[in-house]
């Protein structure tokens, strides 16, 4: 077991982001000390209680305006985080700050990274890293040789799980370097993506369409039926590439990766990059009106038909069955 491991505990809404839960629960399995470093909560004290819940044992605060991009200056602290802590290894999310961070903190401490990874095991002491290749039919197992290992994990990879023994990590404050190329980027403005409902790789319920609706029109039965199941909607990559919906609804290997208790596949074939975003979810309903379809292959429930026909009639029963 490693003597201390850092996480990279992102904001989402003020506090601390789900996927910074996760990262806490596989940290928790392999290191004695889990130090989270956080930024941009709103309340600093809140944020290091969730995290001891995650069985997290030290909490850095870091002073980070929201008006330049965070990665450089992140980076930078996590540096002699890093070195006072001794830590052994880094986690962090497989998102767009995550990956900027640890491509600077691995040019800062002059080690190699590993992304994309889905499971980080403990084998006699050695850290053994789970790679996904082939569209997720294979598993690739790797390990770093370099004293401090820089990883990044991708969402949903592992459930956050509470600790059996919560923590009461206290909050210490984090030095950020005066470094001027961390200035040279400013943010100007920013701009958010109107959606309604749940968040899609947060939703119980996901709702996707592909191909199979014929047309972008038909795509507002996904919406109304993801509506009635108070779910949020994806797509395939391929209505996504056809311009029907935008990217923030794509699931699969370049997409989002979603594990909902329900996932509804709609006109999907299931091709390997788009089954690696939602085989996780624990029950799968898919309609496709090929028989030997790849995502009836796997789905829990296979409807074959044509989904711009059996849509309108399905929704039509949820909303008798819910009165809606």
């Amino acid at each position: 077991m490693l003597t201390n491991c850092v996480i990279l505990a992102e904001p989402q809404g003020g506090a601390v982001s789900p996927v910074a839960l996760e990262l806490a629960t596989l940290a928790r399995n392999i290191s004695g000390q889990v130090t989270a470093v956080i930024f941009g909560v709103d309340d600093q004290q809140e944020a290091a209680k969730t995290l001891g819940a995650y069985g997290v044992t030290a909490v850095v605060a870091l002073d980070i305006t929201d008006s330049h991009l965070p990665g450089a200056s992140v980076a930078d602290a996590m540096r002699e985080i890093v070195s006072t802590s001794g830590a052994q290894a880094v986690f962090v999310a497989q998102s767009y700050t995550g990956r900027d961070v640890l491509a600077r903190l691995s040019v800062l401490l002059d080690v190699p990274v590993l992304t994309n990874a889905v499971m980080v095991r403990d084998t006699a002491g050695e850290l053994i890293v789970d790679n996904l290749v082939f569209g997720g039919e294979k598993v690739v197992s790797s390990k770093i040789t370099a004293p401090v290992q820089l990883i990044a994990i991708r969402p949903k990879s592992v459930a956050s799980e509470m600790a059996s023994a919560p923590t009461s990590p206290t909050v210490t404050e984090g030095t950020v370097g005066s470094n001027s190329k961390a200035d040279r980027a400013v943010i100007v403005s920013s701009h958010v993506e109107e959606r309604q409902g749940p968040k899609l790789d947060e939703a119980e319920v996901v709702v996707s369409g592909g191909r199979g609706l014929g047309s972008a029109d038909n795509y507002r039965y996904i919406e109304e039926l993801a509506g009635l199941l108070h779910g949020a909607t994806g797509a395939s990559r391929a209505i996504v590439d056809a311009g029907w919906v935008p990217y923030a609804y794509q699931v699969g290997q370049t997409g989002k990766t979603v594990k909902p208790n329900l996932y509804l596949a709609v006109g999907i074939s299931g091709a390997t990059q788009h089954m690696v975003g939602m085989k996780g979810a624990k029950n799968i309903i898919a309609i496709n009106k090929d028989k030997d379809a790849p995502i009836l292959q796997i789905a829990d429930l296979g409807v074959v038909g044509d989904a711009q026909k059996l849509l309108p009639r399905l929704i039509e029963a949820v909303r008798q069955r819910t009165g809606a």
